[in-house]
């Protein structure tokens, strides 16, 4: 697991991390967003077979996140589930895995768009958002919302042409009031930085966050084009 130097937000120095997490050490939590667990098997349901490993292979990253990290805590922030009846399809090794990771750190489920949660869930609280530090973390970003917030529902993901080709990769989009995640699902697409489904929660100039070789590297969107130094740090991080 590769860190990139601390992420000042809020106030609050945070971890980004190359896997597409937040780690909050003076919470020992990690914040993932947008697992989609049980995608393959909602596609095979529907007729489309897809290979069913996705949630182990979602498990198995942030299982190593978890352990690496030392995490306390795992904090979800939404569409944890591809869908409300991801539980009847979940397979037994993978609901055994929720439960060993639910004994290793406090999990906290925030209900998303997709997953229907409530209540408590596979050893885990359910919440529709949290606090902490005067910091909101909840699955969609709320235009009207003043106070720092921390989001994922968008699966933002940076996308640039350098030299010819094209370069893709999902990233974190903030700005000093409002920092989205990137999905952290094995089988989650993303929706490009730039895109105003995006742009429209940030008043002004945001950034486009990735970590590539422990740097954390940032690219500003919202309004203008790669100039030379982010087609630079695009190549760096191929």
């Amino acid at each position: 697991m590769s860190a990139a130097p601390a992420l000042e937000f809020a106030g609050h120095s945070f971890v980004p991390l190359a896997d597409r997490a937040l780690f909050w050490p003076r919470h020992g939590a990690l914040i993932v967003a947008d697992l989609h667990l049980e995608k393959a098997s909602w596609y095979a349901a529907h007729g489309q077979p897809l290979p069913p490993y996705d949630s182990h292979d979602t498990l198995d990253r942030l299982a190593r996140l978890a352990a690496g990290t030392g995490a306390r805590a795992i904090w979800c922030l939404g569409d944890s589930f591809h869908d409300r009846d991801a539980a009847t399809r979940i397979a037994a090794a993978v609901a055994a895995r929720l439960d060993k990771l639910a004994a290793a750190a406090r999990i906290l489920w925030i209900a998303g768009n997709h997953d229907g949660l409530s209540g408590s869930a596979w050893g885990g609280e359910v919440a529709d958002e949290l606090i902490v530090d005067g910091i909101v973390l909840r699955h969609q970003s709320e235009r009207t919302e003043r106070r720092p917030e921390i989001s994922g529902h968008f699966h933002p993901k940076l996308r640039r042409t350098v030299r010819g080709r094209s370069v893709a990769r999902p990233c974190f989009a903030g700005d000093a009031q409002r920092l989205i995640l990137p999905a952290f699902g094995s089988l989650t697409g993303g929706l490009d930085v730039d895109a105003a489904a995006i742009a429209e929660n940030f008043p002004r100039e945001y950034r486009a966050m990735l970590v590539a070789n422990g740097r954390l590297l940032t690219f500003p969107c919202g309004g203008g084009a790669a100039d030379d130094a982010t087609a630079s740090a695009a190549t760096a991080a191929r």
